[in-house]
């Protein structure tokens, strides 16, 4: 509560989260007890004591609500579920919350729900929903429209990182407040952002329905970085944008309900859009124009939207080659060896070809990769194992656009171990996360230069920023933001 007391404008105390022994009888907290812990802080309070099927941390039996409800201490706000605000055991807690959580999807009838809890006569109403793709958090979403035209107090949640842009939103278009951790790892539901993010990265409580904003469209956004290297930038920058997390499965759903102007079912005042993983050639269908390197390239990484077009970029190309060129000012003539065929391989391919580089494709399936290497006129291998020699005997330059080596599941792997490395005068990892991979350990053991993924992901950035903008000179500061956040994980 002391560090809370530093952030944020409530703070809800869980008092589900204390363990039965500490009330007695059951559900009733020894008055002085309760007095410790609200005078914890000068900020005001939301009291909470939720059953396990609503999301709490422990199953309750009526009476221990009753008791609880009953001990005649009073605070700023209650949340309340639907059962409890039905009895009257809620009078002495101070402004009400009606809430409903379902922690297995959308109900069909959500508009239902908003309806009963609207007829409690409460005043504040919370509906929270778990979302699984990006559209799911759609039919909640609504309801601030509706609530604002009948005069309620709305909060809408979707839980998840596909709903985490709700949390982040939701202050500026008319939610009554938004819910936050006090630090990663400690989220009291799923997709909570931190309190410092919100405040400091995201800028919740600065935004409102003129803000433009950005996204990163991804099939998983837990992990990425733009969030934070473009808010920097905008923040720096004194604009009124934000960058938030998308995270989408079905795109086909994304771009028609919340997205093309003459589809979408809400308004969230969208500019345009970073894109990785799995959609940067499955995006371009739904743009009206792509630029020739994104074309020949056959993959989008940002989108710009202006009067309601769509236009298609490829910064991921510029971003790998500017680098690479500091080193070797010509690649005419250079052996680059390529590890991967993914969306991230194709720009670096297609960057390397444009500057005289002979480029060969090593993968896990050569036959999945045909189709790549047919389109660039370049020879597809196998990727080698850790006992097959020195596969790269006869190459300059290996660049490993592979997810081997990202942190997490893949961090103890690598396309190539040091004693491999003989004749490479040059390693270039595009993973970033951790700044030194295994495979750069092992070029510096073989004594071969690295650049590290951080690079290009700043260098390819600063090239969106300029397309959305107009302007340039960003790549400072989103290094800095970067690495703090680099540090923090």
């Amino acid at each position: 509560m002391a560090v809370a007391d530093e952030t944020a404008d409530v703070i809800e105390i869980r008092f589900d989260c204390l363990s039965p022994a500490e009330f007695d009888p059951p559900g009733e907290l020894p008055h002085e007890v309760l007095e410790k812990i609200l005078s914890a802080t000068r900020k005001p309070i939301l009291t909470t004591f939720r059953t396990k099927d609503q999301g709490g941390t422990r199953d309750l039996a009526a009476e221990e609500r009753i008791n609880f409800w009953s001990t005649g201490y009073e605070t700023d706000l209650c949340d309340l579920e639907e059962d409890v605000v039905e009895d009257s055991w809620y009078w002495i807690w101070g402004e009400r919350i009606c809430s409903f959580h379902d922690f297995s999807g959308v109900p069909d009838d959500v508009d239902a729900v908003y309806d009963r809890l609207s007829k409690t006569g409460v005043g504040i109403l919370k509906i929270a929903v778990r979302a699984d793709d990006i559209t799911d958090a759609i039919p909640v979403w609504k309801l601030l429209d509706k609530a604002e035209k009948e005069g309620k107090r709305m909060i809408p949640i979707a839980m998840g990182e596909p709903g985490k842009w709700t949390r982040i939103l939701g202050i500026a278009h008319g939610a009554y407040l938004t819910y936050a951790s006090l630090d990663s790892g400690n989220e009291t539901a799923p997709g909570q952002v931190t309190a410092d993010d919100l405040i400091n990265v995201y800028r919740a409580k600065e935004l409102d329905k003129n803000t433009e904003v950005y996204g990163i469209i991804a099939g998983n956004t837990s992990y990425s970085m733009s969030p934070y290297i473009h808010n920097a930038a905008f923040k720096a920058a004194g604009m009124n944008r934000v960058f938030v997390p998308m995270q989408v499965a079905d795109i086909d759903a994304f771009m028609r309900r919340m997205v093309k102007p003459e589809t979408r079912e809400i308004e969230l005042n969208f500019h345009g859009f970073a894109v990785t993983n799995p959609h940067k050639q499955a995006v371009i269908e739904y743009l009206d124009e792509i630029d020739a390197t994104a074309q020949k390239i056959g993959a989008v990484n940002t989108i710009k939207i202006a009067d309601g077009r769509l236009y298609g970029y490829n910064t991921d190309a510029a971003g790998f080659i500017e680098p690479l060129k500091q080193r070797f000012p010509d690649l005419k003539g250079i052996k680059a060896a390529m590890c991967g065929a993914g969306g991230a391989a194709r720009a670096c391919i297609y960057a390397l070809k444009q500057n005289g580089a002979d480029v060969t494709l090593f993968v896990r399936d050569t036959a999945k990769a045909a189709g790549l290497a047919n389109e660039f006129g370049i020879e597809a291998r196998d990727l080698p194992s850790k006992d097959a020699g020195s596969p790269f005997a006869d190459f300059d330059i290996l660049v490993n656009a592979t997810p081997l080596g990202t942190k997490g599941e893949d961090e103890s792997k690598t396309i190539a171990f040091a004693e491999q490395l003989g004749g490479i005068k040059l390693v270039y990892d595009l993973i970033y996360n951790p700044t030194e991979t295994l495979l750069i350990r092992e070029a510096r053991k073989a004594g071969v230069p690295v650049i590290g993924g951080l690079e290009m992901l700043i260098e390819q950035a600063e090239q969106q920023y300029r397309i959305w903008t107009g302007n340039s000179g960003a790549g400072s500061v989103m290094k800095a933001a970067a690495l703090k956040r680099l540090q923090q994980q």
